[in-house]
């Protein structure tokens, strides 16, 4: 993988070690919003920003139905879309890594361009509004929330898991919005301003585990995953 936002020299180039320093680093005053790229260089310095220890903006940028339909899946807006996708990784990814292992990406930042045609050719994508503030991380929500959104594998448990024990380990150990789990073992890990912490199943038993309201939001629920205190 190429460097992506460390401390570290490849060659006579240092590169940028935090969204802040992306401006700077290639000719942005701070404050000033970052352009959406319009060049290869450009879109290579984009990805290369760090939004924790251990993802890049280009982690996110990967999508299938870009690729392959040939549409260019990048921020409008980079500044918003860093933000938003540094809080996912900070507050959520990296504790998820810090106790299971490595996780991966399955899917992540969608420009409003690629997030319309995934849901045309009902590949399993929500409208833009329903997206706005989840995948589309640079468009606030319809309440003018904040919010990121990935769809991830926790690679220790990608098979034969409880879907549950991984759930309610989430819901009682980070600031999560919505947590949404399919088969295969993906699910959709998401951060938002005033997370609203609800849990859904496209997989048995489907429906919702947990949201506000439900007898069950709150309590312990450690008798699901008290195995996980000491995984790492």
């Amino acid at each position: 993988m190429a460097p992506c936002g460390t401390s570290e020299t490849f060659g006579a180039t240092v590169y940028p070690t935090s969204p802040a320093n992306y401006n700077s680093a290639y000719g942005y005053q701070l404050g000033e919003a970052v352009r959406k790229p319009a060049s290869v260089r450009a879109l290579e310095e984009l990805g290369k920003v760090r939004l924790s220890p251990s993802f890049c903006m280009r982690d996110f940028l990967y999508s299938e139905v870009a690729s392959f339909y040939g549409i260019p899946n990048i921020p409008d807006d980079p500044d918003f879309a860093i933000a938003a996708g540094t809080n996912l990784c900070e507050e959520l990814l990296e504790p998820l890594i810090a106790t299971f292992g490595p996780i991966t990406i399955v899917s992540g930042y969608r420009s409003p361009e690629v997030n319309k045609l995934c849901n045309q050719k009902r590949l399993n994508c929500a409208s833009n509004e329903k997206n706005f503030a989840a995948h589309i991380w640079d468009r606030k929500d319809a309440n003018g929330k904040m919010g990121a959104t990935a769809s991830i594998l926790i690679q220790q448990f990608a098979v034969g898991a409880d879907w549950r024990d991984i759930a309610w380990w989430i819901h009682e150990n980070l600031p999560y919005h919505k947590l949404q789990f399919f088969k295969g073992g993906a699910f959709n890990i998401g951060w938002r301003e005033n997370p609203e912490k609800s849990v859904y199943s496209y997989i048995g038993p489907k429906g919702y585990l947990a949201r506000p309201g439900m007898n069950n939001f709150k309590g312990d629920h450690s008798s699901y995953y008290g195995r996980f205190q000491n995984y790492a």
